[in-house]
């Protein structure tokens, strides 16, 4: 039972896993960190403190708090705001810049249009004979 439980504490993804936990854990810190300095500050700047926590609503003996959750919608929608557009929209962009310039490693066969080795020089699915890109000899 216990080589068992090494076992499984030891796989790679447990451990990535935990990593990711951690990371997520402060990096969470750091985009509430951003939400709560910087981004409400700014809009306090501009229209005042942005605080709804007074507002309530006081039904027979029950008081429901929206103004909490008006709070906590704003604040996560600056966070996911956030997010988006300072780690999202940025990764994105480099992974698109990766695309561009790496350079395939498959090619359609115009034949059969099976997936085959850009160096191909035959079709391992029809045997049609390739051709290099500007339609020349066969591929060396």
């Amino acid at each position: 039972m216990i080589k068992g439980f090494r076992d499984f504490i030891l796989r790679g993804n447990v451990v990535d896993l935990a990593v990711a936990v951690v990371i997520g854990a402060a990096f969470g810190a750091v985009v509430k960190s951003f939400v709560d300095d910087i981004l409400m500050q700014l809009i306090a700047a501009i229209v005042g403190t942005p605080d709804f926590g007074a507002l309530q609503v006081t039904i027979g003996e029950g008081v429901i708090k929206y103004g909490s959750f008006l709070n906590a919608v704003i604040s996560f929608l600056l966070i996911a705001a956030a997010i988006y557009f300072v780690v999202v929209v940025p990764l994105n962009k480099l992974a698109e810049r990766r695309a561009k310039g790496a350079d395939p490693t498959t090619k359609t066969c115009p034949e059969c249009l099976s997936e085959i080795p850009h160096g191909a020089r035959k079709c391992a699915f029809c045997a049609s004979e390739q051709h290099d890109a500007a339609g020349g000899a066969p591929a060396a």
